[in-house]
């Protein structure tokens, strides 16, 4: 009866290969089948019997499509004396030299012995596993006994009790060897056929039970059922969907040396051809990886995902190889965060139908070369193109066959590894290959790699940059003062701190606060400062603490405290800004006297700790925080502190500022508000994450506060605030300090709240992660030369410089100062940045309005300049465009043209601030700039003329809270007089390479970037035709914009009514309606006396959906409050 079932199975088998798959499927139905599995062993049994040699076996496999037989997994012997001495160990080499073969015949008897009493207790394993293999999976040959036997060379415990996975599983011979021999939890063995994973489990039966169909346990009474599993998965996508942790990951995985983009386009499933299925394992698509010109790509995407899936001291084992040469196969895995060992490597024959004439082409084109052999015995190698001639001639070819060993070189930092990689795979593995987190020092990987995560975090989750006040981010205020707190004691909250670009812009932004007639600076201090203030010699007859607008005069001095205090005493400074010495910081002696003598003599003190605070969950004694922690930080007093110490970005700084003293601390933040704008949001977002991982260990709030003294000793009178500063900070319109309670809806900031494409956020990380950096890679200059000639026809030579600073704020106000070095006299248009105007009056420039006109949109116009810069000496003229703030209207070329020529004649100098255009979204019409062909003409008029070309870079390539400005100079003398002033925020390398990345994008004209451009531009026209209506109906005169990010209206329905809000009662007019608006609803708008347009108010549009929508609501909300529904 078991015969003739035989013969039928065998005729069923022999029409064709997917008739064999087809009966071995039903055979497995029968193994699942706990009642019919015994049998369906037993019928296996006598298959493999009717095959029993080798020949017949092959005959069967060419006859019947399917073949039975016995895979030899070692020496029987000798894995039995192997086994004696691992289980028994009795028997120490140590380190000394031992002739095995004397050993093994001494001890015979004793081994022979010791292996029945071994065998009578169920511990013999088997030394060799029964295998089914079909036409269509990959059959095992070298590649995967070589990966089998470097297996072998890690120890038992390896796997032992572990979750283990193997990749591309094929028959799944491996993971049923490695359940055998090393009783691991549970083996998933993985494979893309789904043909490859029935026969997996057909194999799984077959080694699981004996001939006769009864289970084999094991010496934990376990079958090999208990301990593994087959599953069809693209690689880990099984665990992944699943949950699986897993403590180790093998994989025997294809090398493909010319991937086939079209070898996956097909649908995988068990009815597929047999050519195909058998294709997957030497074929597969493309991976985007930069190992794919390798043909490493189906590894590299192995190991990112198996990061997302292996426990943090893991280790995942797979097959090399060596023909990319060993350096790229071990970058593979250290760039990937990895410590790799080669457990064995050997050499196997080149298959002759492998084409390597790719590999050639790679060595041609690049100084990569690859490594082969002649023949197996060679031991020199040859790259690609001798071997292709080799092989040409009649040569046989080899290559090295490596097995490594990985794991994550940081295990404690595993997390952070997984969320980067995980950021990577939904949506920019295109920048993967930038990724290198291979580092020679630990310190390096320690800071680095938790800010990469953070940075993935924040840009994968957010849709845009969150808008941050101008006295920092308050999550990286509140993590400063939580380090005070915690490693120092000092009781500081959010509100005794101030962050800016740098300590050299708070020194500055510092002393013209004060703006004191003399000060004392530390001489580490004064690189940065204007050389101008460092010339001056006007220290005679100035009385004591008065306030005065002229030329402020530094005196450098030492940093030793008994020197710095002599001086203090005799010149009797308002300001004193000075650090501490080494052998002064550990105690508090040189804070205390410095404190006392400013304080006598009523000086500011600003004490530098740059040099002496340690970020550091062990830092050192620091006197002057000592000091703090017991006493209250006196009014006249301050800590600066620049932090520049961190492992990874030598030139990223940021700075803060501790003052406990309210109003100090208020007008310091307003100084970075006119001057600067914002800190960079990146380099608080790289030093918040070190201030986090300080603290995310520790318990909070675990020690009562400190109580601390305040000082009791009478100071004299201290500088109060220049007059000027006062005067600029009561006129200015700056931005509205939220409460923890209150949560505003800002329309009064130029930054754009649109979602942020991912090519930005690609660019972004990219910089951030790469390494080794070079210069030209961040050379931005010939990028903004190529956007300035592209956009406005503005003609470059080799006499400009191109500048670049943090914002474009900040170079204007080099620029302002540029001006009043020169006697000049800024001339600004009616309808104006109020942020400028405000900034030119704070650095007490001159300043003359130019009236405009609402027919003409609020634009300056050759009628109305001509007359005024007749009337003034030394012009300098302001105009935004093309698109202008706050109007958002537009200069065509012939106005512009005009207004450059009148300003020609009489030899002004121009500033052009394009820093609001790039988002031109009603153009029709427009004829766009284009200023080649006059501009040379009119040079020639006045060689006083010049145009300055200001510009940034957040709309232009929708980079939102990223910031980067431009200066391009074209003046020698203005060049030389803007370095005169060095204290200039300077945009990081790592934004400079992302900036360089987004100009190429932009200038391909089609792409994911130029796509986002345009979906802004259409929100953007959407947005100010919804703002235009629901204004107009809210009783608002609207004048329409045509680009940019905001328009202006004019509140006519509401002037001279009366709102009651919070306990006030005001009267409207176009400059309190700003504060009547935010009181009642939570709208920032900016008023008339930002716009600088009598009555005019105005209003960003760039905001997130959920917030315009709210904003409108609050505009009609109001509109119910002061005029009814």
């Amino acid at each position: 009866m078991a015969d003739m079932e035989v013969e039928g199975f065998l005729k069923e088998c022999g029409r064709s290969g997917d008739a064999a798959y087809a009966a071995f499927k039903s055979l497995l139905e029968r193994l699942d089948d706990p009642a019919g599995r015994s049998g369906a062993r037993v019928f296996l049994a006598a298959l493999q019997r009717r095959f029993g040699t080798r020949e017949s076996a092959d005959a069967c496999f060419r006859t019947y499509h399917f073949r039975i037989h016995d895979v030899v997994l070692t020496d029987f012997e000798a894995l039995d004396v192997c086994s004696l001495c691992c289980s028994i160990e009795f028997v120490s080499l140590g380190s000394y030299p031992v002739n095995v073969s004397l050993l093994l015949d001494r001890h015979r008897d004793l081994f022979r012995t010791l292996q029945f009493i071994l065998s009578r207790t169920g511990y013999q394993k088997r030394k060799k596993l029964t295998m089914l293999e079909i036409p269509s999976i990959f059959i095992p040959e070298d590649w995967s006994f070589t990966f089998y036997e470097g297996i072998n060379r890690h120890p038992d415990s390896i796997f032992k009790d572990k979750t283990v996975a193997e990749l591309g599983c094929g028959n799944g011979w491996i993971s049923i060897a490695l359940a055998e021999k090393w009783s691991p939890l549970k083996v998933y063995g993985l494979d893309i056929n789904p043909r490859a994973v029935k026969v997996a489990w057909i194999n799984l039966y077959l080694n699981a039970l004996d001939e006769n169909g009864h289970a084999i346990y094991d010496e934990e009474k376990k079958t090999l059922l208990d301990r593994v599993e087959f599953h069809e998965s693209d690689l880990l996508a099984y665990c992944r969907d699943n949950n699986i942790q897993l403590d180790r990951i093998v994989g025997c995985i294809p090398q493909i040396l010319n991937p086939n983009p079209e070898a996956m386009s097909k649908m995988i499933t068990e009815n597929a051809s047999e050519e195909f299925l058998y294709s997957l394992s030497n074929y597969c698509a493309l991976q985007g990886f930069v190992e794919d010109q390798f043909g490493l790509g189906l590894i590299a995407r192995a190991v990112e995902e198996g990061i997302a899936v292996i426990k943090p001291t893991g280790i995942m084992i797979f097959n090399m190889g060596g023909r990319p040469g060993q350096g790229v196969c071990r970058r593979l895995f250290e760039r990937r965060g990895f410590n790799i060992t080669k457990l064995w490597q050997t050499k196997v024959l080149q298959a002759a139908d492998t084409d390597i004439s790719a590999l050639v082409e790679i060595e041609k084109n690049s100084r990569h070369r690859f490594e082969f052999f002649m023949g197996l015995v060679g031991d020199q190698p040859i790259c690609a193109r001798t071997a292709l001639a080799y092989v040409k001639s009649g040569g046989r070819i080899s290559h090295a066959l490596s097995v490594y060993s990985c794991e994550l070189r940081h295990p404690n930092q595993a997390r952070f590894v997984k969320i980067i990689f995980d950021f990577l795979k939904n949506g920019f593995q295109e920048i993967s290959s930038s990724l290198d987190l291979s580092f020679d020092n630990d310190s390096v990987a320690d800071e680095k790699i938790p800010f990469l995560s953070s940075l993935a975090s924040v840009l994968k989750n957010n849709y845009c940059f969150p808008y941050e006040p101008p006295a920092g981010s308050i999550h990286f205020r509140n993590l400063i003062a939580g380090f005070m707190r915690t490693y120092h004691h000092v009781p500081l909250t959010t509100e005794n701190v101030i962050v800016f670009p740098s300590r050299a812009v708070a020194i500055e932004n510092a002393l013209r606060l004060f703006s004191p007639q003399l000060a004392v600076v530390d001489e580490h201090l004064t690189r940065h400062l204007p050389k101008k203030w460092l010339t001056s010699l006007a220290i005679e007859g100035i009385a004591d603490n008065e306030t005065t607008d002229d030329a402020l005069t530094v005196i450098e001095a030492p940093r030793q405290s008994d020197l710095m205090i002599e001086l203090i005493k005799r010149l009797k400074p308002q300001v004193v800004i000075t650090g501490i010495t080494q052998f002064e910081a550990v105690t508090s002696s040189a804070f205390e006297h410095l404190l006392t003598a400013t304080q006598e003599i009523g000086s500011r003190l600003f004490l530098d700790l740059s040099d002496h605070l340690e970020l550091s969950s062990l830092p050192g004694s620091n006197g002057a925080l000592k000091y703090l922690a017991g006493n209250v930080l006196p009014s006249h007093a301050a800590i600066l502190c620049g932090l520049v110490k961190n492992q990874v970005y030598s030139d990223l700084e940021v700075a803060f500022v501790i003052s406990e003293e309210h109003t100090v601390v208020n007008a310091l933040a307003k100084t970075v508000e006119f001057l600067e704008g914002h800190t960079a949001l990146f380099s608080q977002y790289y030093y918040g994450c070190l201030f986090h991982e300080l603290l995310a260990f520790q318990i909070p709030n675990r020690r009562p506060p400190a109580e601390r003294e305040s000082t009791n000793q009478k100071s004299a009178k201290v500088i109060g605030f220049a007059s000027s500063a006062i005067s600029a900070l009561n006129d200015a319109e700056l931005s509205i300090t939220e409460t923890k309670e209150s949560s505003m809806v800002h329309m009064d900031v130029d930054q754009s709240f649109l979602p942020i494409p991912s090519a930005v956020k690609a660019s972004l990380f990219e910089g951030f992660a790469r390494q080794n950096m070079l210069d030209s890679e961040t050379d931005v200059q010939y990028g903004i030369q190529q956007l300035l000639e592209n956009r406005y026809g503005f003609p470059v030579d080799k006499s400009s410089e191109v500048i670049f600073g943090d914002s474009t704020l900040t170079l204007f106000n080099k620029l302002i100062l540029c001006c009043i070095q020169e006697g000049g006299t800024l001339l600004f248009p009616v309808g104006t940045n109020g942020n400028y105007v405000s900034a030119a009056k704070f650095l007490k420039a001159n300043i003359i309005t130019i009236p405009t006109q609402i027919q003409e949109g609020f634009k300056l116009s050759a009628k109305t300049l001509m007359p005024v810069l007749k009337s003034v000496s030394r012009p300098w003229v302001y105009v935004s465009g093309p698109t202008i703030n706050p109007t958002g209207l537009l200069y065509n070329n012939e106005e512009i043209q005009d207004v450059l020529s009148v300003c020609a004649e009489v030899g002004a100098r121009v500033i052009i601030d394009t820093s609001f255009s790039g988002l031109e979204f009603s153009a029709d019409g427009w004829k766009k700039w284009n200023l080649q062909g006059s501009l040379s003409g009119m040079k020639q008029l006045n060689s006083s003329f010049c145009i300055s070309l200001l510009g940034g870079l957040s709309f232009e390539l929708l980079t939102g809270g990223l910031n980067f400005g431009f200066l391009n100079l074209d003046e020698p003398n203005l060049i030389d007089a803007f370095h005169t002033f060095p204290g200039l925020s300077r945009p990081h390398s790592t934004v400079r390479y992302a900036i360089k990345k987004l100009l190429g994008l932009k200038e391909q004209k089609a792409g994911d970037l130029s796509e986002a451009i345009e979906k802004h531009k259409e929100i953007l026209k959407n947005r100010s035709e919804q703002l235009m209506e629901t204004l107009k109906s809210c009783g608002w005169d609207v004048i329409g914009c045509n680009g940019g990010v905001s328009l202006v209206a004019k509140p006519s329905s509401y002037l001279g009514k009366t709102l009651k809000v919070e306990g006030l009662e005001l009267k409207l007019d176009g400059v309190n309606i700003r504060d009547a608006v935010s009181r009642a609803t939570g709208l920032c708008i900016n008023s008339s006396s930002w716009t600088g347009i009598p009555s005019h108010c105005r209003f960003t549009i760039a905001l997130e959906d959920g917030e315009f929508d709210r904003a409108l609501q609050c505009i009609t909300r109001f509109k119910d409050l002061v005029l009814g529904s």
